[in-house]
Formats: C-alpha cells, sequence, structure tokens
C-alpha cells in the first residue's frame, strides 16, 4: 500500500513540475504579448498624431493659397477660435 502511496506522490510532483513549468512560459508569453501590445499601441498613437498634424498642415496650406470654399473657411475659422479659447483657458490656469 506504502508503494501506490508513493506512487500516486510521485505522480502529483511530477504534474506540479509540468504545470509551474507550463506557468513560467505562459507568464513568459505574456509578458511577451504585453510588450509587444505596448509597441503597438505607441505605434498607432504616434501614427494618429502625425496624421493629425499632416491635416493641420493641409488645412494652412489650403487657407494661405484660398483654395477653401466658404464652409471650410467657416470651419477653420471655427477650429482656429476653439484653439484660441482653449490656449486662453491654459494661461487662466496657468495664472492660478
Amino acid at each position: 500500500m506504502t508503494e501506490q502511496i508513493e506512487k500516486k506522490i510521485k505522480q502529483i510532483q511530477e504534474k506540479l513540475v509540468l504545470l509551474t513549468k507550463q506557468n513560467a512560459s505562459l507568464t513568459k508569453e505574456n509578458n511577451s504579448l504585453k510588450e509587444s501590445l505596448q509597441e503597438a499601441k505607441q505605434s498607432a498613437e504616434k501614427a494618429g498624431k502625425d496624421a493629425e498634424s499632416l491635416q493641420h498642415q493641409l488645412d494652412a496650406r489650403k487657407y494661405s493659397q484660398a483654395m477653401m470654399s466658404p464652409e471650410e473657411k467657416k470651419a477653420f475659422e471655427k477650429k482656429i477660435n476653439s484653439y484660441v479659447k482653449e490656449i486662453d483657458k491654459c494661461i487662466a490656469l496657468l495664472s492660478v
């Protein structure tokens, strides 16, 4: 009977070793995936900022070359006004 108990204990120990290895492997893979996700988020954020910057440049060129329709001019002026308001709010917060 003690042989059976020893056999069962050995099986449990082998399973524990296997589970520990699997856990370590999954933890490593999880960390790798987290890093990849973070890099992808940063890349997407940079791409978004680059796109926004290019859009601002395009808007400025359109405005400077008077290629805008009246509706576009109104929308552009509205954007400029919102930027000015936001800048004024920031200045007010800094002044406090």
